[in-house]
């Protein structure tokens, strides 16, 4: 099997595992251990909030590291958090042991897509689209299997077992991945090797092009966790049953995991920035609709054009911030993209929270719908796409 599909299937199993252990088995969980609804919205957002912290350092290591050292051990959290939820008794023990849990996706993911980007920069972006795609397959089969699990066994030390179980099974595939360490020699003092970690991080966070691009996914998912978070409850306010709503976010879920390497491909040959502002403005066209409508047979089609969007933007975003950094500085550049990232995705639901509770559904995503139309205006006028001059030169040579 080669690296990059290892990769991908690393990140399948990696994704599916621990989306397994989150949702809709984790709420319950909480929820039976009488954690209070702030509590419980904490505790769902608690890994997330890992994320946002080490996701820059765990990257950064991995450009002094090696990929294959730091993929390692995030997937030793991926493997031994889950044995620990049978022992937990009350909900702040839960919280703690969910930022333990959270160290698996801060870790693996930035350093899991740098690999991607390292393996080569021609198709870069369809590469990104596959892993990213596969990533998305693994998050929606895995809610579904931990639903069914808990349902069959009505046994949360259970349904934890089989999470253990499949997290063990993304340490074995890294296993299989070339050796890439790129450890410092014996003799390197510490503070050399402090001093490349810092001058990484530092060089990527003064990259203007590299923050912004990836403030603009932030602002994209700054919509998408506003529809996760608050297209539920819209909806039942209109009168849509629950396996209409089921639908309605399936459409949106399967579209983007099923667009995701095509648009990936497209945005190697046509160029990073058209097809980000191309699918920033689809999604900043689709949000503002769907709390305008009622009708189930109107909402299905918006809702995967929204996909649409968010599966023409990511890949392209991944691949442009690797293609606008230093070799050697991929994971770094993964770590501050997968922060601000998940900055952007754990602020939408606030946001929308707050907004809808002083207004109501339509400004609320109306007003988040005009920021993704800002940044994609900033993107345009403030980042230069690398890519373009050696497509114009390619294509000029015809």
């Amino acid at each position: 099997m080669t690296p990059f599909l290892t990769l991908v299937l690393a990140g399948f199993l990696s994704r599916f595992g621990y989306q397994m252990a989150r949702s809709p088995v984790l709420p319950r969980f909480a929820q039976d251990l009488g954690a209070a609804p702030e509590l419980i919205g904490l505790i769902v957002a608690a890994s997330t909030i890992t994320g946002v912290v080490f996701k820059l350092p765990a990257g950064a290591l991995s450009d002094l590291l090696g990929r294959k050292r730091m993929m390692l051990l995030g997937c030793v959290f991926f493997a031994g958090p889950p044995f620990l939820y049978p022992f937990v008794h009350s909900p702040g023990p839960l919280l703690a042991l969910r930022f333990v849990h959270g160290f698996a996706t801060a870790i693996f993911s930035p350093v899991a897509a740098a690999f991607v980007a390292d393996l080569s920069q021609r198709g870069r972006g369809e590469k990104l689209g596959w892993f990213a795609a596969a990533n998305d397959l693994g998050g929606t089969l895995g809610p579904f299997l931990g639903g069914l699990c808990l349902f069959y066994t009505s046994s949360y030390p259970m349904t934890y077992l089989a999470v253990g179980i499949l997290g063990l099974l993304p340490l074995l595939m890294v296993l299989r991945l070339p050796d890439d360490r790129k450890l410092p020699s014996p003799g390197s003092p510490l503070g050399e090797r402090s001093r490349q970690f810092w001058s990484g991080i530092g060089e990527v966070l003064t990259s203007r092009p590299v923050v912004i691009a990836s403030t603009m996914e932030a602002a994209l998912y700054v919509g998408y966790g506003a529809f996760l978070g608050f297209f539920p409850p819209y909806a039942k306010g209109i009168g849509l049953n629950d396996a209409q709503i089921a639908f309605v976010m399936g459409a949106q879920l399967a579209t983007t995991m099923l667009a995701k390497p095509l648009s990936g491909r497209f945005s190697d040959r046509v160029g990073r920035k058209p097809m980000i502002l191309g699918g920033l403005t689809l999604c900043a066209v689709m949000l503002p609709l769907i709390p305008a409508l009622t009708s189930f047979w109107w909402l299905l089609p918006v809702s995967a054009a929204f996909g649409l969007g968010v599966a023409i933007v990511t890949p392209s975003t991944t691949a442009l911030v690797a293609d606008l950094v230093k070799a050697g500085r991929m994971g770094s550049a993964m770590g501050v993209f997968g922060t601000i990232w998940d900055s952007g995705e754990a602020t939408g639901p606030i946001l929308a929270g707050f907004l809808i509770a002083s207004w109501s559904y339509r400004p609320a995503f109306g007003v988040i719908a005009a920021l993704m139309g800002v940044m994609a205006v900033v993107f345009l006028v403030t980042v230069k796409d690398p890519t373009a001059p050696a497509l114009s030169a390619a294509q000029s040579s015809k």
